[in-house]
């Protein structure tokens, strides 16, 4: 076995159906007293349903969570939170909430207690995503982690099955960058491989049939395990051509990861073997890109970056992007091969290898 290094992350998760009841006892064992709930416009019912559960303890609700974090509405968020004298945060939603909630944590060190509702998996890691003049930047900060975490299947019983779909392919996406990282080590490898398989098993079993409870259970358990992932170990090309599309581009963040990890995936298939024979195997398939491929498409979910905005005109100013930033990946980038990807991604055609 080769050598690694492997570091857990401080979170508490708490996991099953009916937890949200739970959260007013968490908040105690934070020591937290003042929560300001954050959430999205759609969302603003289940903030509020939080808010009666804390009763008192809520200080209010911040309802303008957006993809990608614009700058200004973290800096909104951030001083909602200072005028309300709140302690914590209570984000109830998926990726966008969550990373609202980091913001606030990036500038205040408030703690957060995460509650998805979607299979986002942000809620499981140090990273955080900002869009300001157009550039989404990320980094890594321990005060955004979210100190709590309560994943309580019954919540995400109402996520359309469209956005099931893609929010899960976008959870297999984090573990599949996993295990080709160059940090990566046996005991991520072993979480990315069960969170691949069990959202493998649930999202077709969502697609036919949208109120499985044990399918939603058992996709918000993959979400769990493949965010861990992307907590604990570096990620490659797939993660920065996403970020470049969403950030750049604001396409929709979840669809964009769900159509281009397939053509990600067959870039690197040489270069990470082993890797590709954990996500083929974990998804009942003979070829990583193409079972990816097939899975999005056989369930519904787009596959062409043309049906989600990106214009072909835009396909040259995105591989610049990606190439003026240099970042570890199995294979070297080659703007040539780069642009390729793009186009077949921008096409939606199903990867050859």
């Amino acid at each position: 076995m080769h050598s690694f290094v492997y570091q857990s992350q401080p979170s508490r998760v708490i996991f099953g159906a009916g937890m949200l009841a739970q959260l007013p006892r968490e908040m105690d064992a934070l020591g937290a007293s003042r929560a300001l709930v954050l959430c999205t416009p759609e969302q603003r019912a289940s903030a509020e349903r939080v808010a009666e559960l804390l009763g008192a303890r809520a200080a209010g609700v911040f309802d303008r969570a957006v993809m990608h974090v614009p700058i200004e509405t973290a800096r909104e968020a951030r001083e909602e939170a200072r005028r309300l004298g709140a302690d914590c945060a209570v984000a109830i939603g998926g990726g966008s909430t969550t990373g609202l909630g980091k913001a606030i944590a990036l500038d205040s060190g408030l703690p957060i207690v995460a509650i998805p509702t979607t299979y986002a998996g942000s809620e499981m890691t140090p990273i955080y995503g900002i869009t300001e003049a157009g550039l989404k930047k990320t980094g890594k900060d321990p005060r955004v982690l979210p100190r709590t975490v309560i994943y309580d299947p019954e919540l995400s019983m109402g996520l359309p099955v469209g956005m099931s779909v893609t929010s899960g392919i976008n959870a297999i996406a984090h573990a599949a960058e996993g295990l080709y990282a160059t940090d990566a080590n046996p005991i991520m490898d072993l979480m990315a491989e069960e969170g691949i398989a069990a959202l493998g098993r649930a999202l077709p079993r969502i697609h036919a049939n949208a109120g499985d409870a044990g399918a939603r259970s058992d996709a918000l358990y993959g979400a769990w395990l493949c965010g861990s992932v992307l907590g604990a170990v570096g990620m490659a090309l797939h993660h920065k051509l996403c970020h470049t599309l969403g950030g750049s581009f604001n396409l929709p963040h979840a669809e964009t990861h769900t159509i281009v990890l397939p053509h990600a995936l067959a870039y690197n298939a040489s270069a990470a073997p082993r890797a590709m024979e954990r996500i083929a195997r974990a998804l009942g398939g003979a070829n990583a890109a193409q079972a990816v491929f097939d899975l999005a498409h056989a369930n519904g979910a787009p596959v062409a970056l043309k049906d989600i905005g990106l214009k072909d005109s835009d396909l040259d100013k995105a591989c610049d992007i990606a190439m003026s930033n240099q970042y570890p990946n199995p294979r070297p980038l080659e703007r040539h091969a780069i642009r390729q990807l793009l186009q077949d991604a921008f096409e939606g055609v199903r990867p050859q290898r």
